[in-house]
């Protein structure tokens, strides 16, 4: 019997968010603080962010607000595209943390300034960005149907790659990084992109091949037709009832 579920998408999505609440807690005891760990755009020193900024968090909102949809979207990458998963994760966090160093964090408003990004945001986008493009590239009803369900729930995201001074008047630079989101979304698609035909085919039927013959199984066909031809004789139809037949027979019985 096909198992529905795998186990590594369960158990995937569960290492990520034990990792990350593990790294939080010991940044609450001040084992982490500062910038240490956090990525520093274009800075040699920042470089560690890289790999470890997606583990940091800046507040318990904000390691709340990327616990779900970490933990949704990574089970839906393992779920629905267990031969590449690993890889797309694996790309995705590197890729999109080093465009991320090789971005300045200008503002729009405020000029140039030192920032320490932390948080898993990126990865998120980079997931969803994966998962939406990934089923328009391959157009696959299953495949289109979880592009649909990321858009719907995560569509809103977009807003998050728009500096916030352009939307809002803000008084000082803003502490969301857009640049974290709009990498993750740029490298999601690449991925896509890139590994649009790799992992699980698309299966396609016998009758979606208009000009499809099979000699054998033409045989088997006429051989079947010969010493079953009961199965191919019309069935009798039903006589239907009508009404002023009905009738006149009511009318006979009275008399």
């Amino acid at each position: 019997m096909r198992r529905i579920f795998r186990l590594q998408t369960f158990l995937v999505p569960a290492l990520l968010l034990t990792v990350i609440w593990v790294v939080f807690f010991l940044q609450h005891i001040g084992l982490f603080s500062g910038c240490r760990g956090a990525l520093i755009p274009r800075a040699p020193e920042g470089l560690a962010g890289v790999l470890f900024s997606p583990l940091l968090h800046g507040s318990f909102d904000h390691i709340v607000s990327n616990s779900l949809p970490l933990a949704v979207l990574s089970f839906l990458l393992y779920q629905f595209y267990s031969r590449i998963a690993t890889r797309v994760l694996i790309i995705g966090w590197v890729a999109a943390g080093f465009l991320v160093w090789l971005l300045p964090p200008d503002s729009f408003y405020h000029g140039s300034f030192r920032a320490c990004i932390i948080g898993a945001s990126g990865i998120v986008y980079m997931l969803a960005f994966f998962l939406f493009f990934s089923g328009v590239l391959r157009w696959d009803l299953k495949l289109l149907t979880v592009s649909l369900v990321v858009a719907f729930y995560y569509g809103s995201m977009i807003w998050g790659m728009v500096p916030e001074e352009l939307l809002f008047s803000l008084e000082e630079p803003s502490r969301v990084s857009w640049q974290s989101h709009l990498a993750g979304a740029a490298v999601g698609f690449g991925l896509a992109y890139l590994f649009r035909k790799k992992g699980e085919r698309k299966r396609k039927y016998i009758w979606e091949y208009p000009r499809y013959y099979n000699e054998k199984d033409d045989r088997l066909w006429q051989k079947y037709r010969e010493e079953h031809p009961q199965d191919f004789e019309e069935m009798p139809q039903l006589k239907k009832d009508d009404l002023w037949e009905h009738l006149e027979e009511l009318r006979k019985r009275e008399k």
